[in-house]
C-alpha cells in the first residue's frame, strides 16, 4: 500500500508540472583538482535531462575540474541558474579566469539562456571579470535577470568592464528583438569607488528594468552617487536600493533625493553609513513626503543627521501604511534630541517604527565662531611658514600614503611574499587590527577564519596568527 501511495504521489506531482531541476553540491567542501575528483559529479550532471541549475557553492574548483564539469555541461540546452559563489577557496587568482572561461563556454555552446548568474565571494578581481566578459555579452545572457558579484574584489578594472560587457549585451539583445531585462543586480564591498559607479550607472540607465540594487561597501563618493541617482530615475519599477556604507554627503543625498521622486514602486531605502547629513535628509524627507507610497524600510543611520532633520524624516512616514521600520541610530541628535524624536512618533502614533537610538553620537559642536575668530590668525602663520617647511610636510605625507597603500594592499590579498616586503611597516597592521576589532568586535572576525596555508608558517607565529586575522576580515572573503 506504502508503494502504491508513492507512485500516486510521483504521478500527480509529474502531472502538475512539478519537477526536479537542481543539481546541487552545495557546502560539501569539496576539493575538486582535477578530472578524476569530479567524475561522479560529471557522470551525474550527464544523466540528469532537462538540468536546469547547478550548484557549486563551498567547493573549490580547479581548471581541470572546471574543465570537466564544462564539458558535462555542452549538451544542457535548458541550463538557467549559475549558483556558483564561494567555490575558488584556496585558488590561485590566476587560475579562476580559466576556470570560468571553460564553465562560460560550455553554457554557450548548450545554447543555453541563463536566468540567474550568481558568483559571489570569489576573490577573483579584474581578471575574474574577464573570465566571464564573452559569456555577458553572449546570447546565453540575453535572457539575465539577477547577475549577483558580491565581494569578488572587481575593483575600479573590473567595474568598468562589467558595465562595458552588460552595454554590449543590452545592445546585441535589443537588436534581435529582446532587449537585456537585468532585474537584480548584487555587487558589495568591490572597490569600485566612482569610475565604476559610473560607468555601471550608464548601463543601469540603459537597462531601465532593474528591480534590486545592492552596492553597500564600495568607496562611492558623490559624483558616482550622482551619476546612480540619475540612473536610478530610469529604473521606475525599483523596489530595493542598498547604497550602505558609501559617501553620499549632501550633493550625493540631494541628488539621490530627486531619484526617489520618480520611484513610487520602491519598498526599501538602505542609505545607512552614507553620510547625508542635515540637508541631505531634509531632501529625502521632502522626496518620502511626495510619493514612495509603498515604502517599508528607511535606514538614514550613521549620516551626520541633527535633530530638526531627524524630525523632517519623521514627519515625512507620518501617513506610510506599510513602513515597518524607520532607522535614525547612530546620528548627531543628542540625549534632548532622542527623546524630541521618540516623543514626536508617539504623538503621531508611529512610535513602534523607531528603531533603537542607542549609538547616538551626540550634539554636534558648533565650531563656527571658533573658525571666524582664527581666521585671521591662521592667514597670518600661513604667511610665515617657508617653501622649505611645506616640501617637508609634503614628502612626509607622500611617505605616509606610500605606506598606507602598501598596507592596505596587504588587506584587501594577504600573502606571505606581501607581508615580508612590508619590513617595518608590519606595525600598521596590528594597528589596523585593533581598529577592525573594536569596530566588528571578535565574533564577526572569527566568522570566517581561514585555514592558513604552509607558506605562512615561514613567518614567527604571532604574525601567523594576524595574518589569520586579516583573512577572516578579508573583503574578499567575508
Amino acid at each position: 500500500m506504502a508503494a502504491d501511495g508513492v507512485a500516486q504521489l510521483t504521478d500527480s506531482l509529474a502531472k502538475t508540472g512539478v519537477v526536479e531541476v537542481e543539481l546541487s553540491y552545495k557546502g560539501q567542501g569539496r576539493k575538486l583538482d582535477d578530472a578524476q575528483s569530479v567524475a561522479d559529479m560529471v557522470k551525474e550532471i550527464e544523466e540528469f535531462e532537462d538540468l536546469q541549475a547547478l550548484r557549486l557553492e563551498g567547493n573549490t574548483v580547479g581548471v581541470e575540474a572546471a574543465k570537466a564539469i564544462a564539458k558535462a555541461l555542452e549538451t544542457k540546452s535548458m541550463f538557467k541558474r549559475c549558483y556558483w559563489s564561494d567555490m575558488f577557496t584556496g585558488r590561485l587568482r590566476s587560475e579562476i579566469p580559466a576556470a570560468l572561461n571553460s564553465l562560460g563556454d560550455a553554457v554557450m555552446l548548450a545554447g543555453a539562456r541563463l536566468t540567474v548568474l550568481d558568483l559571489s565571494d570569489n576573490a577573483f578581481g579584474p581578471d575574474g571579470v574577464k573570465g566571464i566578459e564573452k559569456l555577458l555579452k553572449s546570447t546565453a545572457c540575453y535572457t539575465l535577470q539577477e547577475l549577483r558579484l558580491n565581494n569578488c574584489g572587481m575593483g575600479i578594472g573590473g567595474g568598468k568592464i562589467l558595465a562595458a560587457s552588460l552595454i554590449q549585451c543590452h545592445k546585441k539583445s535589443s537588436a534581435e528583438g529582446a532587449p537585456l531585462g537585468l532585474k537584480v543586480f548584487v555587487a558589495g564591498r568591490n572597490r569600485l569607488e566612482n569610475d565604476a559607479a559610473t560607468a555601471l550607472a550608464q548601463a543601469f540607465q540603459l537597462m531601465g528594468s532593474l528591480e534590486e540594487v545592492h552596492m553597500p561597501q564600495n568607496g562611492i563618493n558623490h559624483p558616482g552617487v550622482t551619476a546612480l541617482a540619475k540612473a536610478m530615475q530610469h529604473n521606475s519599477a525599483l523596489r530595493i536600493l542598498n547604497l550602505n556604507d558609501n559617501t553620499f554627503t549632501e550633493k550625493g543625498a540631494i541628488a539621490m533625493a530627486q531619484a526617489l521622486k520618480h520611484l513610487r514602486n520602491i519598498q526599501v531605502i538602505n542609505f545607512g553609513d552614507c553620510l547625508v547629513r542635515p540637508a541631505g535628509a531634509v531632501a529625502i524627507a521632502e522626496a518620502v513626503s511626495e510619493g514612495l507610497p509603498i515604502l517599508r524600510e528607511l535606514n538614514l543611520s550613521f549620516g551626520e543627521i541633527t535633530e530638526d532633520a531627524a524630525l523632517a524624516v519623521a514627519r515625512a512616514v507620518r501617513g506610510r501604511e506599510k513602513l515597518e521600520k524607520l532607522d535614525l541610530n547612530g546620528n548627531s541628535l543628542g540625549e534632548d534630541g532622542c527623546q524630541t524624536l521618540k516623543d514626536a512618533m508617539e504623538a503621531m502614533k508611529i512610535g513602534q517604527l523607531l528603531g533603537s537610538l542607542s549609538d547616538d553620537e551626540g550634539v554636534p559642536e558648533d565650531d563656527e565662531d571658533d573658525d571666524d575668530v582664527n581666521d585671521e590668525d591662521d592667514e597670518d602663520e600661513d604667511e610665515d611658514v617657508d617653501e622649505e617647511e611645506m616640501e617637508e610636510e609634503e614628502e612626509e605625507e607622500e611617505e605616509e600614503e606610500e605606506e598606507s597603500s602598501d598596507v592596505y594592499s596587504f588587506l584587501s590579498f594577504p600573502s606571505p611574499d606581501k607581508l615580508l616586503k612590508l619590513g617595518a611597516k608590519r606595525a600598521m597592521l596590528i594597528d589596523s587590527a585593533e581598529i577592525w576589532l573594536k569596530k566588528y568586535g571578535t565574533s564577526v572576525l572569527a566568522a570566517k577564519v581561514y585555514t592558513l596555508e604552509a607558506s605562512f608558517l615561514q613567518i614567527n607565529e604571532g604574525m601567523v596568527v594576524l595574518i589569520g586575522l586579516m583573512c577572516s576580515w578579508n573583503p574578499r572573503v567575508f
